[in-house]
């Protein structure tokens, strides 16, 4: 934990396989108890950090026939056998952070590196998500606020037609739905950062935060690529960049549709 905390030692979360995504249920790397040791075999997918990490969470089915109970966590390192890397993905966006897939043939992994308990690994991933979901949520928001206050001042200092792009009615109600879907998703955000400190955040919230913010930035970021016009399409200007790398956020961490599914469950649907 300190060579994490310091960022001398770069670490990897392994849970999306090439068929299974959204569904954990799907995962088929599996660990076998050999003596005092765990065999791992299997591969994973778009995992960050996946080329340069050093060490490797790996999520695992250790009993076929436990359902959700079946999971563990194990701690790969770099250099253990039979753990190689495969392909650096070629992305869309967020290019500042490689994206990987991981391979493991017979990688032998000491008794001593299960994180948690066995059996538990499901339930460590599904206690922890809540707070990556509201990470993700509060992060698409920061990024879309800082679109939106560039391209504000951009309508007030670009001209057409004689006057600033701003001043045309529809871009001046455009940019006070934007302001205003900003600003009230801020609010539920805010309120969530409540729950996290009174140890109150449940799920759901966070999976109503996790959808609605990422879909309002992408709402957001979309609306001001129009508002700069052909500018908005050059790669010079943050609002380009911002498209292509916010895309990904009403995807990974679990998507818009899983969030919906997890808020529907609770509802009794």
């Amino acid at each position: 934990l300190p060579g994490i905390a310091s960022g001398e030692t770069i670490i990897a979360v392994a849970m999306t396989e090439p068929g299974a995504g959204s569904d954990l249920a799907g995962i088929r790397t599996s660990a076998v108890r050999d003596g005092d040791d765990w065999i791992i075999n299997g591969s994973k997918t778009f995992i960050s950090s996946g080329i340069n990490c050093d060490l490797c969470v790996v999520v695992a089915r250790t009993d076929p026939e436990a359902g959700h109970k079946g999971y563990s966590l194990f701690v790969v390192e770099r250099d253990m056998e039979g753990f190689t890397r495969g392909r650096k993905l070629d992305k869309m966006g967020l290019h500042s952070q490689d994206t990987s897939e991981l391979n493991f043939e017979n990688v032998r992994v000491p008794n001593a590196n299960l994180l948690g308990k066995e059996g538990r690994g499901f339930y460590h991933l599904m206690t922890n998500l809540p707070s990556e979901r509201l990470s993700i949520a509060i992060s698409a928001i920061a990024g879309a606020r800082a679109v939106f206050d560039e391209t504000l001042q951009y309508a007030k200092d670009r001209k057409a037609f004689g006057q600033p792009i701003g001043s045309f009615q529809h871009n001046r109600f455009l940019l006070a739905e934007m302001e205003t879907e900003l600003e009230v998703t801020e609010n539920y955000l805010d309120r969530c950062l409540q729950g996290v400190v009174d140890d109150e955040l449940t799920a759901v919230e966070a999976a109503k935060a996790k959808w609605w913010a990422t879909e309002v930035a992408k709402k957001v970021v979309d609306q001001c690529v129009q508002l700069h016009g052909g500018y908005g399409y050059m790669m010079e200007y943050r609002v380009a960049r911002a498209y292509v790398d916010g895309r990904i956020q009403t995807i990974f961490g679990g998507t818009t549709e899983i969030m919906k599914e997890i808020i529907g469950r609770d509802l009794g649907v």
